[in-house]
């Protein structure tokens, strides 16, 4: 039998509330083991060991957070009998660790994420389907090698395209796009398509590097949006992701402030819409910006901080985010 280790760092799936409710609850109530208890079968996919790393609600995570997470992993993935991990996460930063976790992570063993829409107390409570679902993609040999993952509403989803795309529903994420990368059939995955972007092992990224994290900010554009927001960025932060309108755009007066930013520090154009691509075009050779591509502002703003952590420079952030 596979053995898997699970990582808990609290968010709803850790959360009590009015019993049978579904809102009105407050993170970090239960720990790892009581979670465990809730999942039938759990003992019967793998070996369990783990940890209560955090207790917290995800909106409350760190860069310190996301190391140490890292750290431990990486650690623990150099045992022989470990086969995979699981982290149970909350849903409001999830896509984020997973991404950060996805670039600097060095091992092929499986990475999966986790949580719940609903707190344990709800009649309906989605995270112990969620953690076996979990569980069990962690202790296969189908999920090796494939990046950090995610397992959610039956769902199999890569790290660098998921998504929360609904703060309500108990299928709160997406592929995007990009669509989802596989189902989970109870304890069984069925793979659909394979994660093509650079991850892991096959990334230049190391925690080794991040000695320091440069303060990297999303500015998110909007009609008639006050461009002295960005005068401030400009003066406090050493790189900066705009949140643009359609294909990542933003009006005159947002561009004349951004021409100057941006020879002093990367300004990367990213899209509030959250689905598409913001690809080169004039408007980075007029004001010396970077296309983000397909990643989402938060997204953009890890994969700028982790460059410019290993001191790259304008001409070779341009390259990572064609590659990343």
């Amino acid at each position: 039998m596979k053995k898997v280790y699970i990582l808990a760092t609290g968010g709803t799936i850790s959360a009590a509330g009015c019993e049978g409710k579904t809102t009105g609850y407050h993170d970090g109530k239960f720990e790892l083991k009581d979670l465990l208890a809730r999942v039938k079968g759990a003992e019967k996919l793998a070996k369990l060991e783990g940890e209560q790393v955090l207790n917290i609600s995800s909106d409350d995570i760190t860069w310190g957070d996301w190391l140490s997470l890292a750290g431990k992993i990486e650690k623990l993935s150099l045992r022989s009998d470990m086969d995979g991990f699981v982290v149970t996460h909350g849903t409001n930063t999830l896509e984020e660790t997973a991404y950060f976790l996805n670039l600097v992570l060095k091992t092929e063993k499986p990475v999966v994420l986790t949580g719940s829409m609903r707190p344990a107390t709800a009649n309906s409570a989605d995270g112990p389907q969620n953690l076996y679902e979990a569980i069990a993609l962690a202790a296969s040999e189908e999920a090796k090698g494939k990046g950090v993952l995610a397992a959610f509403s039956d769902l199999i989803l890569s790290a660098d395209r998921i998504q929360k795309v609904n703060c309500f529903r108990t299928d709160a994420f997406s592929g995007r796009d990009f669509g989802c990368i596989g189902y989970m059939q109870d304890s069984v995955p069925k793979f659909l398509q394979y994660p093509v972007e650079n991850h892991t092992t096959h990334t230049r990224f190391t925690t080794e590097a991040l000695k320091r994290i440069p303060r990297v900010e999303i500015a998110y554009f909007s009609a008639d949006a006050d461009p002295e927001i960005l005068e401030f960025y400009g003066k406090t932060a050493e790189g900066l992701v705009i949140a643009g309108a359609g294909s990542g755009l933003f009006s005159k007066p947002w561009k004349e402030k951004i021409r100057g930013i941006a020879r002093e520090i990367p300004v990367v154009r990213s899209s509030r819409v959250g689905n598409g691509m913001v690809s080169q075009d004039h408007c980075d050779e007029e004001l010396g910006t970077i296309p983000g591509g397909t990643l989402t502002p938060v997204k953009a703003r890890i994969l700028l901080t982790l460059a410019l952590a290993m001191g790259a420079g304008q001409g070779e952030i341009g390259e990572i985010f064609k590659q990343y």
